[in-house]
């Protein structure tokens, strides 16, 4: 699919909000409708999470998931049930009907009976993926056309999204990526999954290690899907100046949104170098590698939503600075406007206008090779 691009798509996160946010109200209650607004906005594609290691055991069984305890309005907030495969096979569909394509991945959420910890090889991990795509094709062989890459595991290796890794999800620390253990791992899932559906693109997307870029063998992987936000701990101090730790469950989500906007403010200039050169380095890595780059949650801060006093034009500021600046490199396949382009984040969705200026730049942008 990647390879047959003739301009790059504009795409948006949906993670496990497609599925789980489908009360009255939350956002989702309406595909058509939502996937409408989608096309209205000017996107042409959307990440999900497929469930692998639901369908990938009951396909068409149903599983009870829970909030996944972040301040955001991502997902479900309390325990809810869920049928992932009739869901995934419709919602596909309706994609394929607007043009849109599908980036599958998956946060691998977790449910009662701990299903995700049942995965104890990486060999298990690519057998629950083929039996994923081969659902989709026995449902309707054509909705593989309309799949535009496989991401085995969301933010791999993070123990919050793999903790099959570790045996625990909680009090453990990722492991390096360069490792021999997850390069063996990252090989041996994405190789097997390949083998069975040679035609499909592949990777695992990433959010931290950063300065273990270039020690990675990057082989397996299709294209580089790195998580970049100028707010990222890893990659500046806004998150700690404005209070606010993403190690700490109890966080202060209020605090945030009182500092967040000032910080900003007061030093502009710094935050928007830590941005646009965090990107540049994603660029140059794509460059030394060959493999170009599709991000999908990205630029401003991790988490922001509608509250009181939380604003949202300076964080579309950053975030169409971010945009603009992947989009200029010609090393992006994929681009996404942020990481909260959803209908659940009404002040984010509702400027129509911001969202199509946008789209526009990414999709008049080159490609890698172009």
């Amino acid at each position: 699919m990647l390879a047959d691009l003739k301009r790059p798509r504009a795409i948006t996160m949906w993670d496990f909000s497609w599925l789980e946010r489908r009360w009255p109200g939350a956002g989702y209650e309406d595909w058509d409708q939502a996937l409408d607004e989608l096309v209205e906005r000017g996107y042409d594609a959307v990440r999900i999470d497929c469930y692998p290691h639901f369908i990938g055991k009951d396909p068409n069984g149903r599983w009870l998931v829970s909030s996944d305890e972040q301040t955001g309005d991502w997902g479900t907030p309390g325990d809810l049930w869920i049928e992932p495969g009739p869901g995934l096979i419709a919602f596909i569909g309706k994609c394929r009907d607007r043009g849109i394509v599908v980036g599958m991945s998956t946060w691998f959420k977790d449910d009662p009976t701990h299903a995700r910890m049942d995965i104890a090889s990486a060999k298990q991990h690519a057998d629950l993926w083929i039996a994923t795509l081969r659902f989709v094709e026995e449902a309707d062989p054509r909705l593989l056309n309309s799949i535009l890459y496989v991401d085995l595991c969301n933010e791999f290796p993070h123990p919050k999204w793999a903790p099959f890794l570790y045996g625990r999800d909680r009090d453990v620390k990722a492991e390096r990526l360069a490792g021999p253990r997850l390069t063996e791992w990252m090989a041996e899932s994405i190789g097997g999954v390949r083998a069975a559906y040679p035609a499909l693109d592949y990777t695992m997307s990433f959010s931290d290690q950063f300065a273990d870029w270039d020690e990675m063998n990057l082989e397996p992987l299709d294209f580089l899907e790195p998580h970049i936000w100028m707010a990222h701990p890893a990659l500046s101090d806004f998150a700690e100046k404005a209070g606010f730790s993403y190690s700490d469950p109890n966080r202060d989500f209020n605090r945030f949104v009182r500092e967040a906007e000032s910080l900003y403010l007061s030093d502009r200039a710094t935050y928007h170098a830590v941005l646009t050169g965090w990107i540049e380095k994603a660029a140059e890595w794509s460059r030394r590698h060959g493999k170009p780059v599709i991000t999908t949650e990205c630029w401003a801060v991790i988490n922001w939503r509608d509250w009181p006093m939380a604003d949202w034009e300076w964080i579309k500021n950053i975030c169409a600075l971010g945009t603009r600046n992947a989009a200029a490199t010609g090393r992006w396949s994929a681009i996404a406007t942020s990481n909260f382009c959803g209908p659940q984040y009404r002040g984010m969705w509702r400027d129509i206008s911001w969202h199509r200026a946008l789209t526009d730049e990414i999709k008049a942008a080159d490609l890698p090779g172009g």
